[in-house]
């Protein structure tokens, strides 16, 4: 604890981020949420469907209605996502949270009533806004972490935007049990309970500062930069932190403003963008929101009972948690590149050994406890890597003026692959049956080859050292279109000198 004091890890530094991560504990817990209850829930949709209709509703639908209610959340996400850069822009990082919690807080109580109001429509509406808040919250809160964090502690700090959510998501489990939320009475409020975590953070935030970033660059309102640094810093030499950002701006100036269009259609930032998206990818299409949304069913497929499953898919939940904290100092020791490798290459392995648990279970009794191994071998391997890095590399990637349309569209992606797998897991286990996990092992073959030759070390670089990367093509990524970085050279010698400096300052770190 002393030496990451030493290295700037200052109390208010880490009230702010607690404060900011509650929303990333907002989005874990909604992930998680719906998976426990699965039957109570359709239970519910089967008793208001006959009240209303006067006659049993169909399995098949009902199966339909509960898919829904898994991947609305979604459909709400992508929404929140694609707008976070806008709102990060408008209202700042910490003004867009505050005003996201109330999105939180109707959400929330929306699906806490859906069994008082007999109307499951409620729980399909409150799922959404919740949605459209958790997705925001995946935009806004690593980009606020970012921006306040200092550099040589920005890996780790990043990595607890993870943390938060496994333990959003263990949480979620543990209350989900039978024996505490998980019946036919405790569900709404089981669901009702995602109002704390946006109350808690319509406390906290408040005294929290604005990102510094976003004052000096976006704002130019210098001196209120320099107060938030000297809070957040515990220190008034806050001046390296300024030559930074002074860096960065000048080099933003000579990018000019990047709307999400333009973006898109820069041949300057396709590079990184692309590796950003396909990284935001390599989380979602790894098949670890199959196992997060339907694990209580893929257990009890794979043999064990309905109570073992639950308590296995707590398994899950302690796993990420224990896993996530062990990937904290890993973060910036080892570096993300290096412990992205690892995560997807390890789930790789266990994905196989998914498949062929599924396929020998009949034949051989013991294979299903092979099976949940296997499970949680894939899940201790996505806590390594693919959990907490795509986003932050995705912030990392970019600078100051393109990168709140750069998470708007990465998280954008993310979503809308959450929502795929969301909808089409139940559909695509019925017809592949036991060889469900083949096309994750594809996927993830495919991701670990494209980090391999194409994502860059970002450890312990400025944001100007990780674009000189790109425009150098030492990275693993190249840039070939040379205007902005032309541009960025003429703007000053002495900026030159100052990255010189912070590298210098870096390695001695």
């Amino acid at each position: 604890m002393a030496q990451l004091c030493l290295q700037g890890l200052t109390f208010f530094l880490s009230y702010a981020i607690l404060a900011a991560v509650l929303g990333m504990l907002q989005f874990g817990y909604n992930t998680g949420v719906i998976n426990a209850p699965e039957v109570n829930i359709e239970n519910f949709m089967k008793d208001v469907y006959k009240s209303r209709y006067g006659e049993d509703i169909q399995d098949d639908s009902v199966k339909l209605l509960y898919s829904l209610a898994v991947s609305i959340f979604a459909i709400g996400g992508m929404l929140g996502g694609f707008c976070g850069g806008m709102i990060a822009n408008r209202f700042g990082r910490k003004g867009g949270l505050l005003l996201n919690n109330l999105l939180g807080i109707v959400g929330a109580v929306l699906m806490g009533c859906t069994k008082l109001s007999q109307l499951y429509e409620f729980l399909f509406l409150g799922r959404f806004i919740i949605g459209v808040n958790c997705g925001l919250n995946t935009s806004l809160v690593p980009m606020y972490i970012s921006e306040i964090a200092p550099l040589n502690l920005r890996g780790g700090l990043g990595t607890v935007n993870q943390l938060a959510v496994t333990v959003g998501l263990l949480l979620s489990q543990v209350l989900g049990i039978e024996q505490i939320l998980g019946t036919d009475e405790g569900w709404p409020v089981l669901l009702g309970l995602a109002v704390c975590p946006p109350i808690l953070q319509l406390v906290l935030l408040p005294w929290c500062p604005e990102s510094p970033r976003y004052l000096l660059i976006t704002r130019q309102w210098e001196e209120e930069a320099r107060r938030a640094l000297r809070r957040l810093r515990a220190s008034n030499q806050v001046e390296e932190d300024i030559e930074e950002m002074r860096a960065e701006e000048r080099a933003q100036q000579a990018e000019a403003t990047i709307s999400m269009m333009e973006l898109i259609c820069s041949p300057t930032l396709r590079s990184p963008l692309i590796i950003g998206v396909v990284m935001q990818l390599s989380q979602q299409l790894s098949g670890i929101n199959a196992v997060f949304y339907y694990s209580t069913l893929l257990f009890i497929s794979s043999g064990l009972t309905e109570e073992s499953a639950k308590f296995a898919t707590i398994g899950i939940g302690a796993i990420m948690v224990g896993m996530t904290l062990v990937s904290i100092p890993l973060m910036d020791r080892t570096g993300r590149r290096t412990l992205h490798l690892y995560g997807l290459g390890g789930m790789f392995i266990f994905s196989i050994f998914i498949t062929i648990s599924f396929l020998i279970k009949e034949m051989i009794d013991w294979m299903s406890y092979l099976s949940v191994v296997s499970v949680l071998s894939f899940v201790v391997f996505f806590a390594v890597g693919p959990g907490s890095i795509p986003w932050m590399i995705t912030a990392e990637l970019f600078s100051q003026g393109p990168r709140p349309a750069a998470m708007s569209i990465a998280v954008l992606i993310n979503w809308m692959a959450n929502f795929l797998v969301g909808i089409g897991f139940p559909t695509m286990k019925n017809s592949l049956e036991n060889y469900t996990f083949l096309p994750f092992s594809a996927f993830l073959a495919v991701f670990w080859i494209f980090t391999y030759k194409k994502v860059p070390e970002t450890k312990n670089k400025t944001f100007e050292e990780i674009l000189a990367l790109f425009r150098h093509g030492n990275g693993r990524g190249s840039l070939r279109d040379s205007r902005l970085y032309g541009s960025m050279e003429e703007t000053s010698v002495s900026k030159e000198t100052d990255v010189s400096g912070m590298v210098e300052s870096d390695q001695k770190l």
